[in-house]
């Protein structure tokens, strides 16, 4: 990132000697000089640090002169425990993209130009320190003029490991579906260019893995795309050239601008406007995921296209995204009509990151490139933790001293190729840092491969309830220790008395956690069958209430209400999720999902108006208490048969649970309020949320760096398994 050379000059401009090196525990430093100068340089290393550098903690003390006759940079050193952080990987920057726009730079048009403030980090580590002979660009010796660059501490390549020119470093060609070569180079960018604007489906080799692009206003090759690929619904990613491009199809704010032009360049949720834009980019959806170019691969071809271009993950459905060209050609064939590819290892997947501005400041939905793998701080022990995460939107977490890392983002467990990749992940995360856990921490739920993953390991293995884990991963992230009330709305998880929760109010104190309330009870009839088909929900949901389902309900109502009568594979919930599931098909707005949150995603999208405010039932003094939704049931149906606008209950329907939460909250006298599980994605729930508990005199809490939903429960579990394994012996 720059940090020795910031140094070097740092000193030699106030005329100091002595040395700085790099290690596997951070950046050492021995510098002499008058008081004065000494302070005047520590206030210096603080304050004016790189772009990139993330300074953690200052340690220093005063030791004899030696007399130094010079200051160095000196060769980095393995020894010792691991705890540096590894920068993820960044995009490219202004000085690099002006390189490749001059043609009289030696760096003209080459989709590897970097500098130690932009470029591929975590996705070609192999190993600490981060030097070259520990990444993948190992391959690739440096020429005469990139070793002069390299070795030279007032340059900005100074030790820029995958330092690298057309004369030395990694090259793009273009392949058709056999893998052999089309194109090489600039004609390879041109000709892939001139592909995707015929309509044809590029896959393209890029920082952590592979995209799969078409032109975003081809609607025919979206929808072929969408056919190939086995992506009904769900939204794709689009990549346009430039933030002026972005708000000519969107509607961004000043964070959301920020965000987007960040050194992470996230995908960004925004409002999109009319536009040419293919409808089956976002079917059903107001929102647009938009990012920049963030390499200069990406530069080059989006400057070649002219215009944006849907860039998914490179994978079918439910699979990890490919990363190595000949397996590609394999797992993308069908899918792909020409590969632009180029012969830089990548050695882990790395997805593109999501982003959500909510109440002003953005919230991470999915964390990989730009985010991982950085760490939050925790209270640690002297013990390395794994924590494996949950089922859906993997991720794994260890704790390394009072740090979790975080990995990024894996996928769906669904697949035998998603579970291998979660091998990896963990295998490669204890390598990287050079640990070995000596505990498992995961979910309750037995079927989870995770869970069962942990079981193999070979260490004890410690399970956390899904739902505290989402707490304690709430609180990391806003560095919040007991006592707290954490409110966790999501789809489902295993709780201990061994029904479906995901609409919970736990208590955590320093000595453990208590259940103090939850969402009214019904059942789930055909389990797994009823995530996808909401129908099902609502008809539990509607007799639970004592009303009549067949006259607002499709579907074979009596054979789901014979199925409730008997209780036949019909397991009890709590679950928020499912709730928001039910009121979607009441609607009529989404009675059948293609993906993970449709319904629930879609009532959120038809919501509109300023409806009357719902007024709760008088709720018990004290907890445990249950937030009981039939009122609001009842309501809800009473004002779709007297007319109403869909949006305008859906409305009411979000507006009234954010005040009953508050009121909950209130009942319970704790002042500090955690608002986490994938519920709160939502951007309608969470903002009204946030504001009724300040109305309330209530402090919220909510997610920034850690995702909400199950992307964000593995440092959950690792912090619960650091409290068990610390806990005093009765």
């Amino acid at each position: 990132m720059g940090y020795r050379p910031f140094v070097f000059r740092l000193a030699s401009e106030q005329g100091m000697n002595g040395w700085v090196l790099n290690s596997s525990q951070g950046v050492f430093i021995e510098v002499e000089g008058s008081t004065v100068q000494l302070a005047s340089f520590e206030l210096a290393i603080r304050s004016e640090k790189p772009p990139l550098a993330i300074v953690q903690s200052v340690e220093s003390w005063h030791l004899d002169p030696i007399g130094f006759d010079r200051f160095e940079i000196r060769h980095s050193e393995e020894a010792g425990k691991k705890t540096v952080l590894v920068m993820p990987d960044v995009a490219t920057c202004p000085e690099c993209l002006a390189d490749i726009a001059d043609p009289s730079n030696r760096r003209y048009r080459y989709p590897f130009t970097n500098c130690t403030n932009c470029g591929p980090r975590y996705s070609i580590i192999q190993g600490l320190p981060y030097d070259r002979p520990n990444t993948t660009m190992k391959a690739f010796p440096m020429c005469p003029s990139c070793l002069a660059e390299y070795e030279n501490p007032l340059d900005r390549r100074f030790h820029a490991q995958p330092n690298a020119c057309p004369d030395c470093g990694p090259r793009v060609t273009l392949w058709d579906g056999s893998g052999s070569v089309i194109g090489s180079d600039w004609a390879a960018v041109q000709l892939a260019a001139e592909a995707v604007l015929a309509g044809k489906i590029v896959a393209v080799k890029g920082l952590g893995g592979f995209h799969l692009v078409v032109d975003a206003f081809n609607e025919p090759a979206v929808v072929e795309l969408r056919r190939r690929k086995c992506r009904e619904l769900k939204p794709l990613a689009v990549m346009a050239p430039s933030v002026d491009v972005v708000e000519e199809l969107c509607l961004v704010d000043s964070v959301e601008r920020a965000v987007l032009t960040s050194l992470e360049s996230p995908i960004v949720l925004l409002r999109h406007r009319p536009s040419g834009l293919a409808p089956s980019v976002a079917p059903r959806n107001p929102n647009l995921g938009l990012m920049l170019p963030y390499t200069p691969l990406h530069h080059l071809l989006l400057g070649e296209i002219g215009r944006p271009i849907v860039a998914t993950s490179g994978n079918l459905t439910d699979e990890p995204i490919c990363i190595d060209e000949r397996e590609a050609l394999t797992r993308l064939r069908g899918i792909a009509d020409i590969y632009l590819v180029h012969n830089r290892p990548i050695e882990r997947q790395v997805d593109d990151s999501i982003v959500r501005v909510i109440e002003g400041r953005p919230m991470v939905l999915r964390r990989a490139r730009g985010y991982a793998p950085l760490p939050v701080p925790i209270r640690g022990s002297g013990e390395t933790i794994v924590g494996v995460g949950a089922h859906l939107k993997s991720a794994v977490a260890i704790s390394v001293g009072d740090k979790a890392f975080i990995s990024q983002h894996i996928g769906d467990l669904e697949t035998p190729e998603a579970v291998s990749a979660f091998d990896k992940v963990v295998s490669g995360v204890k390598s990287l840092y050079g640990v070995e856990p000596s505990v498992a921490a995961c979910d309750l739920h037995p079927d989870y491969a995770s869970t069962r993953k942990a079981q193999t390991l070979g260490i004890p293995a410690i399970e956390v309830q899904h739902h505290l884990a989402h707490a304690l991963a709430c609180a990391a992230d806003n560095d919040l220790e007991p006592p707290y009330l954490a409110v966790i709305w999501d789809g489902t998880g295993l709780g201990t008395d061994g029904t479906i929760w995901g609409g919970e109010f736990l208590y955590v104190s320093g000595k453990g956690w208590e259940r103090v309330g939850w969402l009214h009870p019904f059942r789930l009839p055909g389990g797994d069958r009823a995530v996808k088909e909401p129908w099902r929900t609502a008809v539990s949901v509607l007799l639970e209430c004592g009303i009549d389902p067949s006259s607002l309900l499709g579907g074979d109502v009596e054979l789901v209400k014979r199925q409730l009568g008997i209780g036949a594979n019909c397991p009890v919930t709590t679950s928020a999720g499912r709730l928001f599931d039910a009121v979607s098909a009441i609607l009529g707005v989404c009675s059948e999902t293609r993906f993970e949150g449709q319904a629930a995603m879609e009532l959120e999208f038809c919501a509109c108006g300023q409806p009357d405010k719902f007024v709760w039932p008088q709720a018990p003094a004290r907890p445990p208490l249950s937030l009981d939704w039939r009122p609001l049931v009842h309501s809800v149906v009473s004002l779709i048969q007297n007319g109403k606008e869909k949006g305008e209950i859906a409305m009411y329907f979000h507006q009234a649970l954010a005040s009953g939460i508050a009121q909950f909250a209130a009942q319970t006298n704790q002042k500090r309020v955690l608002l986490t599980g994938g519920c709160f994605q939502n951007r309608i729930l969470l903002e009204n949320t946030i504001r009724e508990l300040r109305e309330h005199g209530l402090e919220p809490y909510w997610h920034q760096r850690i995702p909400p939903n199950d992307g964000g429960i593995a440092v959950g579990q690792v912090v619960e398994a650091i409290r068990q394994r610390n806990k005093p012996c009765a």
